[in-house]
Parts: structure tokens; sequence; C-alpha cells
């Protein structure tokens, strides 16, 4: 079975409102750019280490219950994040992760930015926006 990894860019949204706003210049808008994020459609959020968390400065939500491959446990919820991955934009939660950990793109992003993996090529495929084919399903 295959692995996919992809390049995510990680903004603070709170940030990139105020910068539209004028409000804060484009060279204080807090974002990261990470490599080899693992695709784990068995997670369903964006997953992030906290010390890419606290890079950000994006606001804690609340601490919620989640469960694991082996259990559950406590895990502290962030707001706001301005997710870029192939071209697509969107705005989500995201799970904190010990520091240091792999970052993780699980499904619900993935099916909202229009997003499959390809595990025999060990790419992500965007999938089309408009005609029959699209992802977009009402």
């Amino acid at each position: 079975m295959g692995k996919v990894n992809v390049t995510i860019k990680a903004t603070n949204h709170i940030d990139e409102i105020l910068n539209e706003r004028g409000f804060l210049p484009p060279e204080e808008v807090r974002s990261v750019i990470l490599d080899n994020v693992l695709v784990d459609t068995g997670a369903s959020q964006l997953c992030l280490p906290a010390d890419i968390i606290k890079k950000l400065g994006i606001p804690f939500l609340e601490e919620i219950e989640a469960k694991t491959a082996v259990d559950s446990r406590n895990v502290r919820l962030f707001k706001d994040v301005s997710l870029e991955v192939k071209g697509r934009i969107g705005r989500y939660n995201c799970v904190e992760l010990p520091e240091g950990s792999q970052p993780l793109l699980g499904f619900l992003p993935l099916e909202d930015l229009g997003l499959e993996p390809d595990l025999l090529h060990q790419e992500l495929r965007v999938l089309p926006k408009h005609g029959k084919e699209s992802y977009v399903l009402l």
C-alpha cells in the first residue's frame, strides 16, 4: 500500500483578515509552509504539532476527546487556520499534536478541497471543480 505526503501552507486566518482590512502589514501575517505532511484518511481533521500552532498564533477553541488507533484521549482544538493545498484554499480547525510530530491532513479538509489520495502513484489528485465530474455534490 502506498503513502502520500504533500506540501501545505498554513496561515493564521485572523492575520489574513487584519491584513485585508489594512490593520496588519503583509509581512506580519503568520504563515508556514510544511513539507512531507502525511495524507491520513484515518484522521478526520488537520493535525498540527504544538510548535507550529504556537508559531502561527492561532486561537485555542476547546478541549475535545478524540479516538486514536489504540484508545481515546483528550486533545486541544484550535481554530481559524487558512489551509492551502495544491492551489485549493479553505479554513479549518486543527487538532494539536505533540511538538515535533508529523503533521496530518485528514479526510474532512481533503473532501472539502476536492483532493483525493492516489496511493498507487503516491500523490494527491486534484478533482475537477466544473462539469459533470465536479467533486461538489449538492
